[in-house]
């Protein structure tokens, strides 16, 4: 899946209204659980009025330790793969579902930049999970391009574009 080109904060917001119109429709609720994206997503989600019809919680959880602690994450996952790897996303996305107790899930696990590359993980490696209730978790690789910002917000578009495409099938 590829992240639809966003221009600025009206675009998300577009996304963000027709998440929301989505959830609304089908009588669903949602949570988001974010790392590289610092609650961005979650952001643009309860800029919406109403969103608290819908809207269960966000969970930043940037550490290790919170990963653990707040997603269920395994220490053995973290150890073996790291944070950003397609088995910490499914592992988070799994989690938000089943704490939190929402009809759906966005997990987002990445390496925004400058820092924090490793080999074979450059800046703008990002990994987003979906997931329904009593669905398998869907979990996607990107790789984005430009500074902290613009990997961000790519990400956060990513991450709404996927969660429309799992309410719409």
């Amino acid at each position: 899946m590829s992240a639809p080109h966003v221009h600025d904060d009206a675009d998300l917001a577009l996304l963000g209204q027709s998440v929301a119109e989505l959830l609304v429709a089908r009588g669903m609720s949602m949570v988001t659980a974010e790392s590289c994206t610092g609650g961005w997503i979650a952001k643009v989600l309860t800029d919406i009025a109403g969103s608290s019809t819908w809207f269960e919680c966000g969970v930043v959880a940037y550490s290790y330790e919170a990963k653990e602690a707040l997603l269920g994450v395994q220490p053995q996952t973290l150890e073996r793969t790291g944070a950003v790897s397609q088995e910490t996303v499914v592992e988070m996305v799994s989690g938000a579902l089943a704490r939190y107790g929402a009809s759906v899930a966005v997990a987002v696990t990445g390496i925004a930049g400058p820092g924090g590359a490793t080999p074979g993980k450059p800046v703008g490696t990002v990994w987003i999970g979906w997931k329904r209730r009593g669905g398998y978790a869907k979990a996607e690789l990107f790789h984005f391009p430009g500074d902290r910002e613009a990997v961000r917000r790519s990400t956060v578009a990513a991450a709404l574009d996927g969660l429309r495409r799992i309410l719409t099938s």
